[in-house]
């Protein structure tokens, strides 16, 4: 019996955090898109391979996920997100842009 290809990771932001990067000027919002799409590979890599995903961890790791907190390398934006294991995805339930 063969084992079912795993999917890859991907992201989820929640209503809140949305509507901001919807406020943002649109070369900033991409620019975030972008960012947390990556994350989201880096970070789907970064468990599958038993290691720490990147940012400051705020809730330890354990089976189920994690919580971390970011800042977007030279942009006025910080984030929280939730590593979610067996979803294969980061939900980001906080999203903060410094105007």
């Amino acid at each position: 019996m063969s084992e079912a290809p795993r999917r890859g990771w991907t992201a989820w932001t929640e209503e809140i955090p949305a509507r901001t990067m919807l406020d943002m000027p649109p070369d900033l919002s991409k620019k975030v898109v972008n960012f947390l799409s990556a994350l989201a590979l880096e970070v789907g890599g970064a468990i599958d391979r038993d290691r720490q995903p990147p940012g400051d961890p705020m809730e330890p790791m354990d089976d189920l996920g994690g919580r971390y907190s970011l800042q977007i390398p030279g942009e006025p934006v910080v984030f929280e997100y939730l590593v979610l294991r067996r979803k294969r995805e980061i939900r980001i339930p906080v999203l903060v842009w410094f105007r």
